[in-house]
């Protein structure tokens, strides 16, 4: 008998269970071992229907279930306890109330843009590896106490689900996202509606943006939402998918995050009296368009365009994650002029005040048809960075011109690199150790974790056991789910059963599936591969996972190919593909792995962070010499691919898969099997506890974190404050800016000497005079920096690794200075001129450069 219609029933909480709720309203439980059991103690049935979600499991919880908890005293007490430890969590003073003075200058209060955040799979909201490292911010920003809110977009439909057909061949598949499910709230203004922002898309369109909140421990994560009743249908389905849609789509999702965002902070400040945030971090270029509405914003009271936006640049800070041009997002000029859409003046009406032209010249590429959202990234915030040393390097290199007349090093972009956040990362059985060998701290903000080098070989071997058999049981699990849904009959599937060994020596390789990540290189020589997976005496086997951007055909074709060797019946036992790969497979994918291979293209890998999660386990690195493994590879706790610097990409990836089969045989498989007299991994263990000494400490989020406060929101924050505590220093810098620029043609080096050189030869460590005569074309002597610059001669005949001696004005006139030239061989020098002013950050700064 069918029904006539459905209803849904939900259970109501009694009164003392309430704070049950506040405890699942903060996502601190995502990292809080105590708070997740105290949910499943409640009714393991419904935790585990609801996908480990508790605000979706209360409603789920029978009403006898809960009434007898509220009698429970037990139970209780233990919620108590963790509303307590939560209380305290988010009242205490913490790194950043210990290191930065309160009501100092430039106290930083800061906004932070992403278009994705991994926090939990219970928020669908992210995709891949710049979600994960958003969340991974949050939540270290969250335990070190950093004044931080964060912004993004709250989507219905969010990322896709993966699946496999019959063939291999990616599917994807997108589930409704129900915010009465999602650990979020809305805001709520004094009038008690939910509070809403707009904006004014072309022909007159308001799109009005709801502002929901998810709480991220002590961070507050503003997330927009336009699936508002009030709006038509084009406008309810910008926030419908994470990077889906067209161009014209991801401009108005671009446009959103980055207008609506900075509008919805001011609205979220005035509703809750959370501070106004005085420093904006744009993770990757997807919110440019912040920095526009606030020059907007600062014309409209008053500021000139150039005056707006030195001051909006002064507070922005700007990180990209990409080495390569094609990860950048680039539009038609001529699509965003459309929607800035200029009245007859030519100013916007999307942004009040801002003229339009002036506005696309800061992200327009040569030539003025592209408008690119790294270029306006870099040219709205004066702080910049990529994400490891070497990223640091290559984006040096890639946004060259935008600094004309300065050498690649001494481009303005920094590095901070990536990290993971340790709580939410470490297993339970690692997590343990961390607290035998340490104590029960947050070791997060330690430098010094030499004390894990006490941990036994059976300390280790016991946890490493575990993790492999956990991570065994669960790929088991889900490859028979995968056939499954790719049509297979339950009575073939025995198999899966048994398919993986919980001795034998395990690599994991999960990422976002795109070429250069090379997810086939393994699959270079199959016959070979194949020999070392069936080895009789020493097998060794992959567990992989990842999904390709369903626009990415080549990255695809990867993954078709790795999926059909796995399936062969020959080795599917000993290489496995995990579909739909998440958080939550991630979290049991890397912790149980014993190595992680990283073998991408080298210098196109920005970070990686995947490798990082392996390593707080125990898991040992195998990586090609690229992010943040180039600056931190370490013989004694990993190993490293050599890179085959060929132009031939075909040669390049045989010559590095050759090597990536030869350490694998020779080095690695044989230190793994390699057993004492009592069966202990003694030279494994050792190279554990190498990585976990060395290299663990350098790869937390909290270390990251601390490095944007010190290196760019602290410096930023008061280049902020200058401005709000001198009204007349946007005029005054801008006006010193113009004529600089009016004067630079003048200014000229007319002669550099040195003096006491002799005949060009001098003994090591003799001091010589540089002399340079020197035209300022009328600036004064405040206006400019004169610089000697030596340095060895590189191949090229260029100064490599210069040295700048800044000269002094002498009586006579000429710029001088005294120095010693201690290092022999061949020193060549110039001598140059720069902008001074003590609101530009870096000398390169205006692109402006006089040599000799």
């Amino acid at each position: 008998m069918k029904p006539i219609s459905t209803i849904t029933v939900s259970s109501a909480l009694p009164s003392v269970l309430e704070p049950l709720r506040d405890l699942a309203l903060n996502l601190r439980w995502t990292w809080r071992r105590q708070t997740v059991d105290l949910f499943r103690s409640l009714d393991p049935e419904a935790f585990s229907a609801s996908g480990g979600n508790p605000i979706a499991m209360l409603p789920r919880v029978p009403a006898g279930r809960l009434d007898e908890a509220a009698h429970d005293e037990t139970f209780l007490a233990r919620m108590r306890a963790e509303s307590g430890d939560l209380r305290t969590y988010l009242d205490s003073g913490r790194w950043f109330q210990r290191t930065v003075p309160a009501n100092g200058v430039g106290t930083p209060a800061i906004a932070y843009f992403s278009m994705e955040f991994g926090i939990t799979p219970t928020l669908p909201i992210y995709s891949g590896g710049l979600g994960i490292l958003a969340g991974d911010h949050l939540k270290s920003a969250s335990d070190l106490g950093v004044p931080l809110v964060a912004i993004g977009l709250l989507y219905q439909w969010g990322y896709f689900s993966q699946s496999l057909d019959r063939s291999g061949w990616q599917q994807e598949e997108y589930k409704l996202n129900d915010p009465a499910e999602l650990p979020v709230s809305e805001v709520r203004g004094a009038d008690g509606e939910q509070v809403t922002v707009s904006v004014t898309l072309p022909g007159g369109r308001e799109v009005a943006i709801a502002l929901w909140v998810a709480q991220v421990g002590r961070i507050p994560l503003l997330l927009l939402d336009t699936n508002v009743e009030s709006n038509d249908e084009e406008a309810r389905q910008i926030t419908d998918r994470l990077y889906g849609g067209d161009h014209e789509h991801r401009i108005v999702q671009e446009i959103v995050l980055g207008i609506g965002g900075v509008r919805a902070v001011a609205a979220f400040a005035a509703a809750t009296g959370h501070p106004a945030p005085t420093v904006f971090h744009l993770n990757e270029g997807h919110a440019g368009f912040s920095g526009l509405e606030r020059v907007g914003q600062l014309m409209q009271a008053g500021a000139s365009f150039a005056e707006a936006v030195a001051e909006v640049r002064a507070g922005t800070v700007f990180t990209t994650h990409t080495p390569v041009p094609a990860g950048i997002d680039r539009f038609a000029a001529q699509e965003l002029r459309g929607y800035l859409d200029a009245d007859e003046s030519g100013i916007s009406r999307l942004i009040p005040a801002l003229p339009v032209e002036a506005s696309l010249a800061l992200g327009t590429e040569e030539g003025g048809e592209i408008f690119n959202m790294a270029h306006l990234g870099f040219r709205i915030a004066q702080r910049s960075n990529g994400v490891a040393k070497l990223h640091g390097a290559v984006s040096r290199g890639m946004f060259q011109d935008l600094y004309p007349g300065f050498d690649v090093p001494e481009v303005p972009i920094t590095s901070v690199t990536n990290g993971v956040h340790r709580r939410t990362w470490t297993s339970a059985h690692m997590d343990d150790l961390y607290k035998k060998a340490l104590g029960d701290v947050d070791i997060s903000a330690m430098s010094d974790w030499s004390a894990l080098s006490t941990l036994t070989d059976h300390d280790l071997t016991d946890a490493r056991d575990a993790l492999r058999e956990e991570l065994v049981d669960m790929a088991r699990a889900h490859v028979k789910r995968a056939w499954l849904r790719r049509g297979a009959d339950e009575a073939e599937l025995a198999w899966t059963e048994s398919i993986l060994d919980p001795r034998a020596l395990t690599i994991g390789f999960a990422r976002r599936v795109s070429t250069y990540k090379r997810l086939t290189l393994m699959l270079s020589d199959p016959e070979r591969l194949r020999r070392i997976l069936l080895d009789e005496d020493r097998p060794v086997q992959f567990v992989i996972a990842g999904k390709s951007h369903p626009a990415d055909r080549p990255g695809k074709e990867f993954l078709q190919q790795l999926v059909q060797f796995a399936d062969d019946h020959g080795v599917r036992h000993r290489i496995v593909f995990l579909p739909d790969y998440d958080i939550r497979m991630a979290s049991v994918l890397i912790a149980g792995s014993d190595v992680w291979l990283n073998n991408p293209i080298r210098p196109e890998e920005a970070s990686g962070t995947s490798g990082m999660k392996a390593v707080l386990n125990g898991g040992l690195t195998f990586s090609i010499s690229d992010g943040w493994w180039d600056e931190m590879k370490d013989d004694t706790a990993g190993w490293t691919i050599p890179t085959a610097d060929l132009p031939d990409q075909g040669e390049r990836n045989r010559l590095e898969a050759e090597a990536l089969y030869e350490i694998l045989e020779n080095r690695i498989v044989p230190l793994f099997y390699e057993r004492d007299a009592r069966g202990l991994q003694r030279g494994w263990m050792t190279k554990v506890r190498a990585s976990l000494v060395s290299v663990a400490p350098q790869i937390t989020a909290a270390r990251m974190v601390r490095d944007y406060v010190t290196d760019l929101y602290l410096p930023a924050a008061r280049a902020a404050s200058a401005f709000h505590a001198d009204p007349a220093l946007a005029g005054s810098f801008t006006a010193w800016k113009d004529a600089v620029q009016a004067a630079w043609s003048q200014v000229a080096v007319r002669s550099a000497t040195l003096e006491g050189a002799g005949s060009g030869a001098v003994t090591t460590g003799a001091e010589v005079t540089l002399t340079a005569e020197v035209e300022l074309g009328g600036l004064r002597d405040e206006d400019v920096l004169v610089e000697a610059v030596l340095g060895p001669i590189g191949a090229e005949g260029e100064i490599i690794d210069p040295q700048l001696i800044p000269l002094q004005r002498a009586e006579d006139g000429r710029h001088t200075a005294r120095l010693a030239l201690a290092v022999p061989g061949e020193v060549g020098f110039t001598v140059r001129v720069t902008p001074q002013h003590p609101v530009l950050a870096h000398r390169a700064e205006l692109g402006l450069v006089a040599t000799a």
